[in-house]
């Protein structure tokens, strides 16, 4: 699955922040770790702090701070702010009103059911604890000994 930019970024900055939710960092700071756009990610921010995700201060020593609850926020919360999930959303398609595209249609909704069953089986916290036991390049494994599979 491929995420959208925005998506990307607004993941990363939760991350960062939920992992010390008491300190403040400047987006400049999160985007020069994951290396993103500091404009881009201000963007992001803003639209993560009108949804109650994270909380801003401006002035010296200012910043963004984690205002979730990362125990009940899950990844599918914090995508489906930047971009729908599975086909249903795309409309019609030509060949839908067929035998072969109504099965067509099951298979991709049945697609489209399981990822948001996943994404929103996910919570920060849970991405939190694997990120603490992922040595680089091991992500998959260390999603398995945390959900238990």
């Amino acid at each position: 699955m491929r995420l959208q930019l925005a998506t990307r970024h607004a993941l990363f900055a939760i991350l960062e922040l939920a992992a010390e939710p008491d300190r403040q960092m400047s987006a400049s700071d999160i985007a020069e770790k994951y290396g993103l756009s500091p404009n881009h990610l201000a963007k992001v921010l803003r639209t993560l702090g009108r949804l109650g995700m994270v909380e801003a201060s401006r002035g010296v020593g200012g910043g963004y701070r984690f205002s979730g609850n990362a125990k009940r926020l899950n990844l599918l919360d914090v995508i489906t702010v930047f971009e729908p999930i599975g086909s249903s959303t795309s409309g019609r398609e030509p060949g839908d009103d067929t035998r072969e595209g109504k099965a067509l249609r099951r298979v991709l909704d049945e697609i489209e059911d399981g990822t948001r069953a996943t994404l929103s089986s996910i919570t920060i916290d849970t991405m939190l604890k694997i990120v603490r036991r992922t040595p680089a390049g091991d992500a998959a494994a260390a999603l398995r000994k945390v959900v238990g599979g």
